[in-house]
């Protein structure tokens, strides 16, 4: 047999020879398998030096053994027959020496080039068969490091010695398109037929080239990385620092973080054994009813049955919790740029309080103060503070509020601490002189802490004087009575303490505004409680700042994070999913509780656990406090449709480890009543864009031109709170005059204003519910 394959190759050899432009095709006979019929390709013109030139014909490459002749390698095994054969003695297909004397690669037919001693480059010692440079190192890398003729094991340290005498190592990417281009890579013996299933890739390139061209890919790879490194060597730090904000200004703020399935799995195969074994009970309930006491037996049915949906609503919603983080890096790098003003928007923040007796004032205090250090640019931050109660004592104790703010804020400020109401961060067991490294701290800190609890004497003195109201009721220090005396009959109350106009810290630096606020109340008014007053505080702040987003606290919940309005405004302030969200719920964390009481840590489990797990759905419920609200929202206007987003950003809800927000999802078809509302929503939105489209108009031509009456019904009788309203970016003219937009404050708190209007219908805090909040972010999912 091998005697026959070697004759019918020399045939073909010979007749390749003869006649090179028109090669005879070759029918090979059957052997043990079944060979294909192939066609022996013409060498070029322009490159006729060849090496060797290899026959593999294979069906299927299994098992096979290999023999070595006197003219090549002969392979033969099951179903696989192959033949090298390196053919040095015909001229034609390649020249021994170049022109220069050198011999010619018999692998590529390249300069095999010059070692260090300016002979010809041998490879191998014991045959010298000739290789260049490159192909020895291609074969060292990615072949099988071992010479082509003989299969002696190549010297690997010979090609580095060759390279460190010369130092005219030319690069294998070059070396193969030079190859490609001449045309040297094109000599291959092609098949018609299934012959091609082994010789080519699925591309049909030969499998030579395909590794070729993978080994060429890296090596790519391996250079531009190099050269990117050096490029970066190259550049001054200073440069990447400054490159860096600006790459960061284009990335996402947010992401979200699943949970890993290795934890949600046991917990969902639970749920699901616990469904099966719940029908399988409910099946035997309903098919063995009890005849003697049937009615008693219904009845616990029935119980059963509800108490299994109760836990079936439990459950589900914990089916995807997931996790969020926020990156305050990035948005400061795309809204605080260096030398700029600060592009974040602004924050109006109400504290709500009744009964000061019962709301310790100086817990009232704590909050606020917390609000007005926090790390965010002082022109955009405001406080308000609602006392419905109208309590003379709140309004003093946040007057010793605003002085002590002025220095609190700035000691916060300069050495960061955390967290900035000075009750719990000087009740702190920690280290406090941690991470401080200016030497004028601990000085500081003890005058800070003197002043704190000089501040906690006065306001416990007011306290104390509270106790016992006078018969005649209290007055103030110029002698006039207090108008609240009187708690469910008194006029609207409003007076700003800190501000643009107001003191300053004792530093002379700006402080936050901040605005005391009582609403009227009058008897046969309704007051709908703490909806009522929070619903007064978004009119009350429209007017007077008209920030975009709001935040809600109760006022025993102070902020223990400085930069906890950066995380909110991560999602809000998001090109791509900001405009969808309506809200953003931070969690509530209470101090002083025994972490091994589980009762006590039931708070813990609703928003780490059932909260996230809301949030993964569509967005968790809004809790009453802690909240930033998009202003937009309250109003009841839905996400601007001047923006398209993407499927993934129009879907998605935002949650960080600290924070959760809603935003709404795919609706199903909504009922006639919806619809109506909808209508009517649409009236009004379609009279906000009009107006916009209109250019050059004063004043009065914009209130001609609005549905005056159509603004009324909704929102109430005060067109310049109708006209903040349109502000998708709020703020307020500056060209307003502040004594105006203080008497029409005191209107829009009036405790007729909201008759006939849609506040807490389909704008605002909703009303009719004791559980306002969850109703009003019910309302919001809507």
């Amino acid at each position: 047999m091998q005697t026959l394959l070697l004759t019918c190759l020399s045939l073909c050899f010979l007749c390749k020879i003869h006649d090179t432009n028109n090669p005879p095709a070759l029918l090979l006979p059957n052997f043990s398998s079944p060979l294909q019929n192939c066609h022996l390709h013409p060498l070029p013109k322009a490159q006729p030096s060849l090496a060797s030139i290899m026959f593999f014909f294979s069906h299927i490459r299994t098992k096979h053994e290999r023999w070595r002749t006197s003219r090549g390698t002969f392979w033969l095994g099951y179903r696989t027959i192959g033949f090298l054969w390196e053919r040095k003695e015909v001229d034609f297909f390649f020249f021994e020496m170049m022109e220069s004397g050198v011999p010619v690669c018999h692998t590529c037919g390249e300069h095999v080039g010059l070692n260090g001693n300016g002979e010809p480059f041998v490879a191998c010692h014991d045959c010298n068969f000739p290789i260049c440079k490159t192909c020895f190192d291609y074969e060292l890398k990615e072949g099988r490091k071992a010479c082509l003729r003989c299969g002696n094991p190549y010297d690997e340290n010979l090609l580095d010695d060759a390279e460190k005498a010369s130092g005219d190592r030319s690069t294998i990417d070059a070396h193969m398109d030079k190859s490609q281009d001449a045309g040297i890579h094109a000599r291959h013996i092609s098949s018609v037929s299934t012959l091609d299933s082994e010789m080519t890739e699925d591309n049909g390139n030969p499998i030579w080239k395909n590794r070729v061209e993978s080994w060429k890919e890296k090596k790519n790879k391996k250079k531009k990385t190099s050269i990117k490194v050096e490029i970066e060597a190259q550049v001054p730090p200073e440069q990447l620092m400054e490159d860096k904000p600006a790459a960061d200004a284009f990335q996402p703020l947010s992401t979200v973080i699943p949970i890993p399935k290795s934890r949600l799995a046991p917990y969902r195969t639970v749920i699901i054994m616990r469904l099966i074994i719940l029908g399988l009970f409910f099946h035997y309930r309903v098919t063995n009813p009890v005849d003697s006491a049937f009615a008693l037996w219904l009845t616990s049915v029935i119980c059963e049955i509800w108490f299994a949906f109760s836990w079936v609503l439990d459950q589900f919603p914990k089916w995807y919790p997931i996790n969020r983080d926020t990156y305050i890096d990035r948005l400061s790098a795309r809204y605080e740029r260096e030398g700029e003003p600060s592009e974040l928007a602004a924050v109006d923040f109400f504290v709500s309080t009744v009964d000061p007796l019962k709301e310790p004032p100086l817990i009232t205090a704590n909050t606020v103060l917390s609000i007005l250090a926090l790390d965010y640019p002082v022109d955009k931050v405001s406080c308000y503070v609602s006392d419905d109660g109208a309590a003379m004592l709140s309004f003093e104790s946040l007057v010793e509020t605003a002085d002590f703010a002025r220095k609190w804020v700035p000691f916060c400020k300069k050495f960061s601490i955390e967290p900035r109401a000075p009750e719990f961060y000087f009740s702190q067991k920690i280290d406090y002189l941690k991470d401080k490294v200016q030497s004028s701290f601990v000085k500081e800190r003890r005058a800070m802490k003197r002043d704190y609890e000089e501040f906690k004497i006065r306001i416990n003195a007011l306290v104390a004087k509270a106790q016992k109201t006078p018969e005649e009721g209290w007055t103030m220090q110029d002698g006039t009575p207090w108008p609240g005396n009187n708690t469910r009959d008194h006029p609207g109350m409003i007076q700003v303490f800190l501000g643009y106009s107001g003191a300053r810290d004792i530093d002379g630096n700006e402080l936050p505004r901040l605005v005391y606020v009582s609403r009227e109340k009058r008897p046969g008014y309704q007051h709908h409680k703490k909806a009522g007053a929070e619903n007064a505080l978004v009119r009350v702040s429209a007017l007077l700042t008209n920030a975009p987003f709001i935040l809600n606290l109760d006022c025993d919940h102070y902020v223990n994070n400085s930069k906890a309005v950066r995380e909110a405004m991560c999602f809000l302030m998001d090109p791509e999913v900001g405009r969808d969200v309506c809200y953003v719920q931070f969690p509530q964390r209470f101090d002083g509780i025994d972490r091994s009481d589980r009762y006590a840590n039931r708070n813990t489990v609703f928003f780490d656990v059932n909260m996230k797990g809301l949030d993964g759905i569509q967005g968790p419920v809004y809790v009453g406090t802690g909240c930033v609200f998009n202003r937009q929202a309250l109003y009841g206007y839905g996400p601007p449709s001047m923006r398209s987003l993407s499927k993934s950003s129009s879907s998605s809800c935002s949650c960080c480890g600290c924070c959760s927000c809603c935003c709404p999802g795919k609706k199903a078809p909504k009922d006639p009543s919806e619809l109506y509302r909808d209508a009517k929503r649409e009236e009004l939105d379609a009279a906000i864009f009009n107006l916009r489209e209109i250019d050059n108009y004063d004043d009065y031509e914009r209130s001609m031109r609005i549905s005056q009456r159509s603004f009324e019904k909704t929102f109430g009788l005060s067109s310049v709170f109708i006209e903040s309203t349109i502000m998708e970016n709020g703020g307020v003219a500056e060209s307003a005059n502040p004594s105006t937009l203080i008497k029409e404050a005191i209107h829009v708190i009036s405790c007729g204003y909201e008759e006939k209007t849609e506040w807490g219908k389909e704008i605002g805090w909703i009303y009719g519910s004791v559980t306002e909040d969850i109703l009003t972010g019910f309302k919001m999912h809507c």
